[in-house]
């Protein structure tokens, strides 16, 4: 009896907790879930204890790419599908997961409630969480294995054993399809540097997880009679932002690695210059692939502060990637643009951006910031290091965008931390791959439950602020 009140309790209280605390709350259940899994000698060497698996674990689930192990070497067959489910489980949103399960698992969630747990997937409305969740999958399921199928026949022809390089095809294109940068070889993709195909399919299949299943299906919905001017503001600016920024940061990542002699660009012709710029940047858009070493010595400052910009922007809202997203970055610029005009209010395309979208964009970019900032201090200001090696502020921060930004790439420093340090990025990974806002509201509504349900609406007189 004493086991079935625990269990009711325990039911009772998941069923109260609202969205934000919902999603963390079983976004860490699985990761715990995970690390269980893939620390059991079912899938890993005696190599992957109970840390390195948590690590993993996180970095899966947050699809960041960041790792402790070998995964081609560490992780066994069994080992490598479950990663790769996990992979799949956060890419194609943990939160539109988690809000799915809400409301169609947990009992006693009203209609009102479900509108509610709606908006948290784009505001889908009444009944469509099941029908676009199926959208989803069945847009993810088609892109990877397409990307799959290319790669198979046509990219990683040097691996001759049929079954390996199957497996090796679906495993990095759902990895690529899901902005997750993790690889079955310890050296990511440097082997395929200039191999067109694979350098291509990964592009593409990294810019389509990255655009968002919104914009996939804005665009397929009028396939019949594309037109640029016929899709939603939304598709609009995502494809725009995204493109300018490919194009803008591939030709200043060749620009500057080729004016500085940097080694990333050491014994490769014009062509491969500007397809491994490419493939940085759009990597860079929170995939974490590389096919050169990244490092103080092969890429110059100005490069790695160009990849941190682009970290730190990411992919778009409701895509695979992570970041402050492109329209929250569009949105930034466009109440720039009217500050300097002198308007009063944000238009973007002849359209009216809310007051309510551009303040949720400051506040989303100044917690980022912070965050990150505060990940930097506590990696610099503590003894957090295995052996008495000397790192560069740059070296720290890029590192904590990195991981903040769910990008994956690594500059030498992840594997030489120590537990805390370690855990420091896993927090880093966890609260960028949900959200700044997410977290912070989930721990709002914890600490001030009560005022919020007290909460009037109250008018304030108006004053000044120089700024």
């Amino acid at each position: 009896m004493k086991i079935k009140n625990v269990v009711y309790k325990l039911k009772e209280i998941y069923r109260k907790l609202s969205v934000p605390q919902f999603t963390i709350v079983t976004g860490l259940i699985i990761i715990i879930f995970g690390t269980f899994i893939l620390s059991s000698p079912l899938c890993s060497s005696s190599d992957v204890g109970l840390w390195e698996a948590f690590f993993t674990s996180t970095s899966a689930i947050t699809v960041t790419g960041l790792t402790i192990i070998d995964v081609g070497v560490d992780l066994n067959i069994f080992g490598q599908i479950f990663l790769a489910l996990m992979l799949l489980s956060g890419g194609l949103g943990l939160m539109a997961i988690t809000t799915f399960l809400q409301g169609f698992v947990v009992k006693g969630t009203q209609l009102r409630t479900r509108l509610d747990k709606g908006k948290t997937l784009d505001e889908f409305g009444v009944g469509g969480i099941g029908r676009t969740f199926q959208s989803i999958a069945i847009t993810a399921t088609s892109i990877i294995s397409f990307g799959a199928i290319v790669l198979y026949f046509f990219g990683f022809l040097e691996i001759q054993n049929n079954w390996q390089r199957l497996w090796s095809a679906i495993f990095h294109s759902i990895s690529a399809y899901n902005n997750a940068g993790f690889s079955l070889w310890s050296n990511s993709l440097q082997d395929y540097r200039s191999n067109f195909v694979v350098n291509v399919v990964f592009i593409f299949l990294i810019v389509m997880g990255g655009l968002g299943w919104r914009v996939i299906d804005d665009i397929w919905s009028n396939r019949k009679n594309l037109s640029y001017k016929k899709l939603s503001l939304h598709s609009r600016l995502v494809i725009r932002t995204s493109f300018s920024l490919i194009i803008f940061g591939s030709l200043g990542f060749f620009v500057t690695e080729t004016l500085l002699n940097s080694q990333f660009f050491s014994d490769l012709n014009f062509f491969e210059k500007i397809l491994s710029s490419i493939f940085e940047t759009v990597s860079a858009r929170t995939a974490g692939f590389t096919n050169f070493p990244i490092s103080l010595n092969s890429i110059s400052d100005t490069g790695l502060l160009l990849l941190m910009t682009l970290m730190f922007i990411g992919a778009s809202t409701g895509g695979t990637g992570g970041g402050i997203k492109t329209t929250t970055f569009i949105a930034l610029m466009a109440a720039t643009r009217s500050t300097l005009r002198g308007q009063k209010d944000v238009i973007i395309s002849n359209r009216l951006i809310s007051d309510k979208v551009i303040l949720k964009a400051v506040g989303i970019t100044v917690g980022s910031l912070l965050f990150v900032l505060l990940m930097a201090m506590l990696l610099s200001t503590t003894n957090t290091f295995i052996k008495k090696e000397s790192f560069t502020f740059l070296e720290i921060l890029f590192t904590c965008i990195s991981a903040f930004a769910t990008v994956g790439f690594d500059i030498g420093l992840t594997a030489k931390l120590n537990h805390f340090g370690q855990f420091i990025l896993v927090i880093g990974m966890f609260v960028g791959r949900l959200g700044i806002l997410l977290l912070l509201s989930a721990l709002w509504q914890a600490l001030y439950k009560s005022r919020i349900e007290k909460q009037k609406r109250i008018g304030y007189p108006k004053a000044d602020l120089y700024v």
